[in-house]
């Protein structure tokens, strides 16, 4: 089935990706391969202590998002902008769909699709 919108919460363990139209919706979960890798500052060690960013991660994130036509993107820390900044850098055909970045807890997956959906509507109400 097409849908038109697309959203995706993303944190360093798991994203839920929802592709939606008024009367469907059609849900994704993608998790690292390393999901116990936290990139967490860790004193007493050598260099910053972060784990490398796990690109084939966002990768497939990108991938689930194929097909929607405009995509809003929360989360509840930085992931959500390494999402986009991986976006900008590996997939180009996705740059121009990106409609907002938005920070939001950790929300059900009724509550993400509530939210993207009043998002939209106030969105298209400002064009």
């Amino acid at each position: 089935m097409s849908h038109y919108h697309a959203v995706v919460w993303i944190d360093h363990v798991q994203a839920h990706v929802i592709h939606f139209s008024p009367d469907d919706v059609e849900k994704f979960v993608v998790q690292p391969h390393h999901p116990h890798h936290k990139l967490h500052s860790t004193a007493g060690t050598l260099g910053d202590g972060r784990a490398p960013e796990d690109k084939d991660y966002y990768h497939r994130v990108a991938q689930a998002l194929a097909g929607a036509h405009e995509i809003l993107v929360v989360g509840p820390a930085q992931a959500k902008l390494q999402l986009v900044k991986h976006i900008h850098a590996h997939d180009h055909a996705l740059v121009s769909k990106l409609i907002g970045v938005e920070t939001v807890d950790h929300p059900t997956d009724g509550q993400l699709v509530a939210y993207a959906r009043k998002y939209f509507r106030a969105k298209d109400a400002m064009l």
